[in-house]
């Protein structure tokens, strides 16, 4: 009869990560494989959201510094042609070129000139609201992966560990009983599936739900902004 310590239960136990991964079942290894994709693809859009939404932060900021201080909305287009990142400035943009295709062309004196109809208006606001829609959806595109990553990459990483813990046992009751010593490797190689599992899934669960908070407010920014518009252009461009 095989010495009980020879069985295959885990393969030989290294003690290290990497050795532990090395000796996974296939099954595991394969699990970690696609953990592996969904963490690398969750911090590369980590990195590029982190940025976008800062250089979108700045150039609000200067947009809204500029459309401050610029008294005639002509002024105010010029300005937002620089910020090609701004989603204020391209709300503005939609929102005066609509303006001038209405009232061609837009003469203003401290934003007073041709008077518009309340039609017209509505068509002001529809062109607003479609930018901001727009804007909204670039804020928020990708983001639906890391809220993919963080649900589902703990239950692919439970899977392997289930898979891996099936293994080791369905090994021990062909072979009959084993030491602790023995399916204990068996059992922590599986276990890395679900520490892998967990480490895809908590940087994804807190950057979605930070850069959920950064577009809601940058929305909400737009919002304000397109209604501070429309009634610039109530009070100096509709006809009464």
């Amino acid at each position: 009869m095989k010495d009980i310590a020879s069985l295959d239960l885990g393969g030989s136990f290294h003690g290290s990560l990497l050795g532990m991964v090395l000796d996974a079942g296939l099954m595991v290894k394969f699990v970690l494989l696609i953990l592996l994709i969904f963490s690398v693809v969750s911090w590369a859009i980590i990195f590029l959201k982190y940025k976008y939404y800062r250089k979108i932060k700045k150039e609000n900021d200067e947009f809204n510094s500029d459309y401050m201080r610029s008294s005639k909305l002509s002024d105010v287009h010029l300005a937002a042609k620089k910020y090609k990142s701004s989603t204020m400035a391209e709300v503005f943009r939609v929102g005066y070129e609509e303006l001038t295709k209405i009232n061609k062309p837009l003469k203003e004196s401290e934003y007073a000139g041709d008077e518009i109809s309340l039609s017209s208006l509505d068509n002001v606001e529809r062109s607003l609201n479609k930018a901001s829609n727009t804007e909204m959806t670039k804020l928020e595109s990708a983001l639906g992966f890391l809220a993919t990553t963080g649900s589902a990459s703990p239950f692919i990483g439970l899977f392997g560990t289930v898979w891996g813990i099936m293994d080791t046992f369905k090994g021990i009751g062909a072979r009959g009983s084993a030491t602790l010593a023995v399916v204990a490797p068996g059992i922590s190689e599986a276990l890395i599936a679900t520490a892998a599992g967990l480490a895809a899934a908590i940087p994804a669960v807190i950057f979605y739900n930070y850069f959920l908070n950064k577009s809601k407010t940058m929305v909400q920014e737009m919002d304000n902004f397109a209604a501070e518009f429309l009634n610039i252009v109530e009070r100096y461009f509709v006809r009464k």
